[in-house]
């Protein structure tokens, strides 16, 4: 994720600079390369160099196969603004849920599978598996897509430059409200980190490894089914309004999946989460796509991307030693189980449960505060004079 959140204001620049489609088989040819590579040594290194976390091989090997994933970030900020390009404005909303339909598709698949294949088939296979795949991918994209973009919309402030923050900055500054909207995904996914630092320890409270892979599968078709649902019916005329009115939703529902420590309440609870997850996403892209200027947008979209990403792993680190150290201890004590028993139930899991009811209420206290501040108001409005 801080790879992600370093490269991410280049790859913003990268997209302004050129033609999208240019962007894409760039960034799927470097992914290819990378896992190549990687293949090439694990095929020339015995299992076990690479397997030791203080060999060389095994930092060669991780950095590949990392650097060919975190590239994808680059494709994903052309895609953003492919969809500027391709969409009216009035119908961007359901183009972004089917962007989001796609990505959920793509995370069912590889939550079940790629853990199958390493498992019944070896990492060899899967290096197979992946340098396959990512080819058909990168010859598809070069055959049989045409993006119509007759020249790259220019920007002479960017002719020199490598990183631009400073011109980023100016640009989300200009439209009223929209450094707000920034900071305030930012902090929500700070709280998002500590569902992604908590879900899976809670879970294996309840499944066993193999059913738990099972259940992410099953449940990140919500992805699916909320993307299609924005698809079909879009995010409304204000998508900001929606997207705040979502949040408080996944407020409520991480305050109510894990009160007990029943298995079909926390699936339900997931399923239903991953369902307004792309509503959210979509809701952002939109009004992004509609305020910024296209020869900014790439820029913009990396400067989000990166200010994201660096929110969830530092909340993952934070939360993980307090919730272990602190706050699962005093749920396991007697004060802390007489205390909190009426709502909670009794159980081993009880202190992560705790830390999801107390990081939704903050996430629920920050949405309604947003309703009321002159940033919403004004990034409204901006976006319907847009």
């Amino acid at each position: 994720m801080f790879m992600v959140a370093l490269c991410s204001l280049v790859f913003g620049l990268i997209v302004d600079r050129n033609k999208k489609k240019r962007v894409m088989v760039l960034s799927s040819t470097i992914t290819l390369v990378a896992y190549v590579l990687a293949g090439i040594g694990f095929l020339l290194q015995p299992t076990e160099n690479i397997a030791t976390i203080s060999h060389w091989a095994f930092w060669m090997f991780a950095l590949l196969i990392l650097a060919g994933g975190v590239v994808e970030n680059m494709r994903n900020i052309a895609l953003s603004t492919t969809v500027t390009l391709l969409a009216p404005k009035e119908s961007r909303d359901k183009a972004n849920g089917m962007v989001g339909t796609v990505q959920g598709v793509a995370f069912m698949v590889t939550s079940v599978f790629s853990g199958l294949s390493i498992g019944l088939l070896g990492m060899g296979w899967t290096l197979v598996i992946a340098i396959v795949l990512t080819t058909i991918a990168l010859l598809h994209l070069l055959v049989t897509v045409q993006i119509p973009e007759a020249e790259i919309v220019h920007d002479s402030e960017i002719d020199n430059k490598r990183i631009d923050i400073r011109g980023s900055l100016a640009t989300v500054r200009q439209v009223p409200g929209l450094l707000a909207l920034m900071l305030f995904s930012t902090f929500n996914n700070l709280i998002g980190g500590v569902f992604m630092a908590l879900m899976d320890p809670y879970g294996l409270t309840i499944f066993s490894v193999e059913w738990w892979g099972t259940v992410l599968g099953i449940t990140s078709t919500g992805f699916v089914v909320g993307g299609l649902l924005v698809a079909k019916k879009g995010l409304g005329k204000n998508p900001l309004r929606t997207m705040l009115l979502l949040m408080v939703a996944m407020s409520v529902l991480g305050m109510l999946f894990t009160i007990r420590e029943w298995w079909w309440l926390y699936v339900v609870g997931i399923f239903l989460y991953m369902c307004l997850i792309p509503a959210v996403e979509a809701s952002e892209q939109t009004i992004l796509q509609r305020v910024v200027p296209l020869k900014r947008q790439g820029r913009v979209f990396g400067l989000a991307q990166a200010l994201e990403s660096c929110a969830s792993p530092i909340s993952a680190f934070l939360i993980g030693p307090l919730a272990q150290y602190w706050l699962i201890p005093y749920m396991q004590s007697g004060t802390g189980r007489m205390r909190w028993s009426w709502l909670l139930g009794t159980g081993q899991a009880r202190g992560i449960a705790f830390v999801f009811v107390l990081a939704s209420l903050l996430m629920l206290a920050l949405v309604l505060l947003a309703f009321r501040t002159k940033a919403y108001r004004q990034l409204g409005d901006h976006y319907q004079k847009a």
